[in-house]
């Protein structure tokens, strides 16, 4: 049942998250919410691991998800129900393609479908923001609304990035340093 389950729910996610894994965000915190598969927390590390590791973000994290679920047959289903909705489209279109190419209203669906994936991608980015950086929870139990050590990581990062020399090492270093540093905050 609970494969069925997996599927079912990465389907709709796949059918509605236009825009690339990133858009999936959304959805997978409203998923995260309302079955109790994972934690907001669980979900920032789910996207900084899926961010770090080849492949489509909302694959990995599709997989993932299943994995945990259901183990390797879980992280299969779930990750056949995030694509499925996307192969049926493409094979639809594909059949079709000669009568979409010079189409008005086609051209007009994908045009509004643009601004779908960025208003999906904010969101997803304000939600890792909130997550990340906000309301953080000290050991003792209290809350602290700034979370200074991400703040400072994301500020050095970021300024650092934009260093001219440094803009040729490859984008896989500062991966790692930021993984390195991040475990380094978190012990």
């Amino acid at each position: 049942m609970i494969y069925l389950r997996l599927f079912f729910e990465f389907c709709k996610v796949g059918l509605f998250s236009v825009g690339g894994g990133l858009a999936t965000i959304p959805f997978l915190y409203d998923l995260g919410h309302r079955t109790g598969w994972f934690t907001s927390g669980q979900l920032a590390d789910m996207i900084a691991i899926s961010e770090s590791t080849p492949g489509p973000i909302g694959v990995n994290m599709a997989t993932y998800v299943g994995y945990t679920c259901g183990g390797i047959p879980g992280g299969i289903v779930s990750t056949l129900g995030l694509i499925f909705p996307s192969i049926i489209i493409i094979l639809v279109i594909a059949s079709f393609l000669n009568k979409f190419r010079e189409s008005r209203v086609v051209d007009s669906i994908f045009y509004g479908l643009r601004a779908a994936s960025v208003a999906l991608i904010t969101a997803a980015l304000l939600q890792v923001a909130r997550i990340a950086l906000l309301n953080h929870e000290l050991a003792d139990g209290t809350t602290q609304l700034f979370y200074w050590p991400a703040i400072i990581l994301a500020v050095a990062v970021f300024v650092i990035s934009k260093y001219s020399p440094l803009k040729k090492i490859h984008p896989i270093v500062f991966i790692a340093a930021s993984a390195a540093a991040g475990i380094m905050i978190g012990m």
